[in-house]
Parts: C-alpha cells; sequence; structure tokens
C-alpha cells in the first residue's frame, strides 16, 4: 500500500509568506495547438518540499548533490499532536532506530490554506534535534511549514548536522498505527538549495 505524503501543486498554492506564488499555466491546448502543454513557475519552498543546507547556512552544497541514500529509508512517525512545541521525551529513544527518516505527526495540515498555517505552527527545541543528530537520522518531516521561526536556529543546527528537512507534509495521520512503512522523498535533480518533493510512504 501507497500513502501519498504530498500536497498538490496547483495554480496560487498556498505559499510561505514573502515567497513568490506558484503560477501553473495551460500554456498549449490540444483544441488549437495540436498539444497540451503546462508552464511552471515555483519557487522551491512552495508546497511539499525537502530543504537542503544551502538554504540558510553558507554550504555550498546543492541539494541534488546530497547522497540519494538520504531520502529513502525506513519511517519513523512521532504523533506529537496537541504540543506546540516538540521537547526531547525519554521514550523517543526508544522509538527512533538510528538511520532512520523522522516524520512529526502534528495535525497541522489540517488547516492547509489558512492564514494561521504559517503563522501558528508547532516548532521544535534544540534537545529535540539533539537527539535527531545522535541518532543519525536521514531525514526529518514534519505536516508543518517549518521547524523552527525566526532566527530559525534549529533549521541551521540539523544542516550543519547534513539532515535534510521535509516541510509541508499531508496524511500523516493515515501512518499513525502503521508498524513499518518505508519513506521515499525523492526531490527534483535539480542545482538548487531546496527542491519540491513527491514523497510517499509505502508500507512495508
Amino acid at each position: 500500500m501507497i500513502i501519498d505524503l504530498s500536497h498538490l501543486i496547483e495554480n496560487a498554492m498556498p505559499v510561505f509568506p514573502g515567497d513568490e506564488e506558484t503560477v501553473l499555466l495551460h500554456s498549449k491546448r490540444f483544441e488549437k495547438d495540436h498539444y497540451n502543454n503546462h508552464q511552471l513557475s515555483i519557487n522551491m519552498h512552495a508546497g511539499t518540499h525537502i530543504d537542503g543546507p544551502m538554504h540558510l547556512t553558507d554550504s555550498n552544497v546543492y541539494l541534488n548533490e546530497l547522497p540519494l541514500d538520504n531520502f529513502i529509508g525506513e519511517g519513523c512517525l512521532l504523533d506529537v499532536t496537541g504540543q506546540s512545541t516538540i521537547h526531547y521525551r525519554e521514550e523517543y529513544e526508544r522509538a527512533i532506530k538510528p538511520g532512520q527518516i523522522v516524520l512529526l505527526y502534528t495535525g497541522h495540515s489540517g488547516c492547509f490554506g489558512e492564514e494561521r498555517y504559517f503563522t501558528d505552527y508547532p516548532v521544535l527545541t534544540l534537545d529535540f534535534a539533539e537527539l535527531l543528530v545522535r541518532k543519525q537520522v536521514k531525514m526529518i518531516g514534519m505536516d508543518t511549514p517549518s521547524p523552527d521561526k525566526h532566527p530559525f536556529d534549529i533549521h541551521k543546527y540539523l544542516f550543519e548536522h547534513r539532515i535534510p528537512i521535509a516541510e509541508n507534509l499531508t496524511n500523516l495521520e493515515l501512518l499513525v498505527n502503521v508498524k513499518s512503512f518505508e519513506i521515499i522523498a525523492l526531490p527534483l535533480h535539480i542545482k538548487s538549495d531546496s527542491s519540491p518533493a513527491r514523497i510517499i510512504a509505502r508500507l512495508v
């Protein structure tokens, strides 16, 4: 069974305040041009996407230069619904295995498209981020627009330890009672700091 954890890319989709709007045009039409085509203008942080180290650090490593192995692996879901701040808990030591891709289910994707989605979201603490580094996780993903807020210290800490961040996930509630699943989260093969991605969970 495959569960899609990605938001649909469409014209005028919600974007982080200050980012360029997404424009998806049906640029050629079969009835007039005898073929169909679409033109997409999108910033790398619109919708479901993966942040790479270059995003908020002075790294010169583009996202496409990270090993593909970072983006495929055994998944671990932590149910953190109802928490405005996600702290370290001893139980997470047992829940997270080394080298996993960790997903945080906050329930916040339920307000995707509303103004509060980008302003009133749960954030991670440094002690939780330190756990991710200690466990050498491949990637962290969440159903929120960011793991932190200005000055984005959690972003920077994770990037310093080469941990990519998947943001704006959805449908994580479908994984709450799943014991074993694989995450496939492939960014575009694009020379940029970050990239939109089609992220799925494959139940195993």
